[in-house]
């Protein structure tokens, strides 16, 4: 798998290629798609809060490619970037998997006001500012009310952002409803590619049954449990299979599969999850690889030739995690990690195991060739906007 002597430009994305963009910030999850026929949709904007601990110092990852603006805005310039073969670059959908400002953007004190003055910019709000959404996908609309009510300044302030849209953009708003294979489709030419489709697996514990658009239940219900018992707000979070001819690729946010002590077996979401999805491709590492993530069973049954790791933080991933998906007991093969951006910190606390990386920063981007026989990683620059690609990984085949 050669890669390039020197950087060079990214070739630009042509009609029955598909892309996916995985957005390094530094500061949370961000994954642009351009879809075969040019729909485009973004998976998450996250865009951490600066001020709390957990997102500064030694531990933390810097903004990329600097502090000079804010995620938001980065990932509205790598959108429009992109997305320059359009004369009017919008994004078809906006997907925010859970609630979680590294997913969709926590308004802080220095968070601008937006210029109708009805909301703060930060994360999925300020993409909004720059680059026009057409449909917005979450796991709580219109209620937003499980499994307990969501009422925090993040949560108000998305929620006037939504409304904002949809009286002043005409922006549809919608639930992610698992078991669907209709719900996120190719808009800008239709039926043009019959190879392609979304099934959405999972989202507040309903998973789909692999039957159909059956679901099932996977939580017990809310009004059973005490509040401390409620399910938590990663373990919520909306997943879904993307497939493209033989190519299948998985996301999931921020669902665990690992217990807690003494957790009831029902806070383990990798595991039914993993029986519907199967074998893919490629799988987004669910959780930034945090600890709780990748058990065994969902490695195995998954067995993505191509992991990729969003990191913010010096626990992306966990030593234990890392040691599962590059575990050749678990599936046989070879298998590739890209991550995003590793720090020191990852690397003093994980030790040789990151020398098995293929990158440890920049964006990745996942472009598969038209009808989704074969695909290619693409580790671009980081460091500025030039998007050069870095190093090309490929051609892997799709099986």
């Amino acid at each position: 798998m050669p890669t390039p002597a020197s950087p060079h430009p990214l070739e630009p994305w042509t009609r029955g290629t598909l892309d996916i963009h995985h957005i390094s910030t530094g500061k949370g999850n961000a994954a642009l798609f351009l879809l075969p026929d040019g729909t485009t949709m973004l998976v998450d904007a996250g865009a951490s809060d600066p001020t709390h601990p957990r997102h500064s110092g030694p531990r933390a990852t810097p903004p990329r490619p600097d502090g000079s603006r804010t995620p938001g805005e980065w990932i509205a310039r790598y959108i429009r970037h992109a997305l320059a073969h359009d004369p009017a670059p919008a994004l078809d959908y906006a997907l925010i998997t859970h609630f979680h400002g590294d997913h969709m953007g926590t308004p802080f004190g220095r968070s601008p006001a937006s210029r109708s003055g009805a909301y703060r910019l930060a994360g999925i709000t300020e993409i909004g500012e720059h680059v026009p959404i057409r449909r917005i996908l979450d796991r709580g609309w219109p209620d937003y009310d499980y499994p307990a009510p969501l009422d925090n300044d993040m949560m108000r302030n998305y929620r006037a952002f939504l409304r904002w849209q949809i009286e002043n953009r005409d922006t549809v708003v919608e639930r992610f409803e698992p078991g669907r294979n209709d719900q996120i489709l190719l808009v800008r030419d239709p039926g043009a590619y019959a190879n392609f489709h979304v099934r959405n697996v999972a989202a507040n514990g309903e998973i789909w049954t692999g039957v159909g658009t059956n679901t099932r239940a996977h939580f017990p219900p809310a009004e059973v449990l005490r509040p401390a018992q409620l399910p938590q707000e990663n373990a919520c979070s909306l997943a879904l299979r993307l497939s493209y001819g033989k190519f299948d690729y998985f996301t999931g946010g921020d669902i665990p599969g690992v217990l807690e002590l003494g957790a009831p077996l029902w806070t383990d979401v990798e595991t039914p999850v993993a029986q519907v999805v199967g074998p893919v491709e490629v799988s987004v590492l669910n959780h930034h690889g945090y600890r709780s993530s990748e058990n065994e069973f969902f490695v195995s049954a998954l067995r993505p030739r191509v992991h990729v790791i969003p990191v913010w933080s010096s626990d992306h991933p966990g030593h234990g995690v890392l040691k599962r998906i590059l575990s050749t007991r678990l599936y046989p093969g070879p298998r590739d990690v890209f991550a995003t951006d590793m720090i020191e910190a990852n690397r003093i606390v994980i030790g040789p195991l990151m020398d098995q990386l293929k990158s440890d920063h920049g964006h990745v981007l996942v472009r598969v060739d038209p009808g989704g026989d074969t695909y290619r990683v693409l580790v671009l620059d980081d460091a500025a906007e030039t998007y050069n690609v870095l190093a090309t990984h490929g051609p892997y085949q799709s099986t």
